[in-house]
């Protein structure tokens, strides 16, 4: 059991130092000795939970996956019960991030950039993409939209956009303005 907790321990912490740099600096401009310096585990210790760096890249991403939906879901109900009041409240998960510590992008577009398309990381990438617009489109179907695919594609595109654009000009307003737009869109559906 104590070996579990260590190894539990480890693992959290090296996930925790990958994301934070990753996050920063994407997945290229981090090496497994940033990762070990910010971990504060030993080399040995690390390549016993992660193999190579596309394992704890691929961990990262599924981590992440996981995390993220649970900020949009969290943030959707937040605003209420009604569906569309959802698909525009869930913007404030991207707001949310923004007041923590600014806009570095998505990670999982991130990932798409700057790895290969057989990786590993692009399939996970890929599968957090459908798994959002599954989720987007059953959003959409509730609220009434004439086309859910469609309204939860639009959804989608403007969830990848503030968060590209916010990367870059790291601007809020970006945010707040596909926000405004999702509101637009839902009315515009149903």
């Amino acid at each position: 059991m104590a070996a579990q907790i260590r190894k539990t321990k480890s693992e959290e912490r090296i996930l925790t130092a990958a994301a934070a740099l990753f996050y920063t600096h994407g997945l290229r401009g981090v090496g497994i000795d940033q990762v070990l310096e910010l971990s504060g585990v030993a080399k040995s210790t690390l390549y016993v939970h992660f193999r190579t760096k596309e394992e704890l890249i691929a961990a990262y991403l599924r981590t992440t996956d996981d995390s993220w939906m649970a900020q949009l879901q969290e943030a959707a109900a937040r605003a209420g019960d009604d569906p569309r009041d959802r698909l525009v409240g869930l913007f404030d998960a991207l707001a949310d991030a923004f007041d923590r510590h600014g806009l570095f992008g998505c990670p999982f577009v991130s990932a798409a950039i700057e790895t290969d398309l057989d990786s590993e990381a692009r399939t996970i990438t890929l599968q957090h993409t459908r798994r959002r617009q599954a989720w987007l489109t059953e959003l959409s179907e509730r609220a009434g939209a004439e086309s859910p695919a469609a309204l939860a594609r639009h959804i989608g595109l403007l969830i990848d956009g503030a968060l590209t654009s916010g990367r870059l000009l790291q601007d809020r307003a970006v945010v707040d303005e596909a926000k405004s737009a999702a509101r637009r869109l839902v009315a515009d559906h149903t």
